[in-house]
């Protein structure tokens, strides 16, 4: 049973909460393995069922088709996956990643092995939303390359991991929704053709 607060609870995605330094360090004692110092948390609800969402992101094969900035993830076994992720300036970094902590159809936790170009870790929760579906939320923890610097040009690249979580949690509700994700590839080709 849940313990009596004075305030509703918080279920806002970290990055939106009221009370984001509570949440904060709830989410780090969370991640089970905290590596970073930039937490970022973000959430979507899924109009599909529980258990498929979490058998296909669990699946960390399948990530790369949603996560735009995955060039590929190399399952080594079952709790250990290599990633090559596209970084500013036509560069990539890579790392190990090991599960930390699971629960079938509740969560996966994870955390980046030493000597990751980008430590990180986290956490990706699986909850039942009744007749509208599953809400997901991701909660990493990561060291920018290069620090404030890095962290800043990132943004300016569109690769910092705040906008991405948002991008690539929207493009895998498209995905599971819909079977494709919309893109505007066709839309930028016609202009550059109607430039011409």
């Amino acid at each position: 049973m849940a313990e009596a607060t004075d305030h509703p609870a918080d279920d806002a995605p970290l990055a939106a909460s009221k009370r984001r330094a509570a949440a904060v360090d709830a989410a780090t004692e969370a991640l089970i393995e905290p590596k970073g110092d930039t937490l970022v948390g973000r959430a979507v609800t899924i109009n599909r069922p529980l258990p498929e969402l979490f058998a296909y992101w669990r699946d960390f094969a399948n990530l790369a088709t949603f996560m735009e900035n995955v060039e590929r993830i190399d399952v080594l076994d079952s709790r250990r996956s290599h990633w090559v992720v596209k970084a500013p300036g036509g560069k990539t970094v890579e790392w190990d990643s090991v599960v930390t902590d699971e629960r079938d159809g509740a969560f996966v936790a994870w955390a980046s092995e030493p000597g990751a170009d980008v430590p990180n870790s986290g956490r990706v929760d699986f909850r039942d939303a009744g007749p509208r579906g599953t809400v997901v939320t991701a909660t990493i923890l990561y060291d920018p390359p290069a620090g404030a610097v890095g962290k800043l040009i990132a943004k300016v690249f569109q690769r910092e991991p705040a906008i991405q979580a948002r991008r690539d949690l929207r493009r895998f509700k498209q995905l599971m929704e819909t079977g494709e994700i919309a893109t505007g590839a066709r839309n930028r080709r016609l202009r550059q053709e109607g430039k011409n």
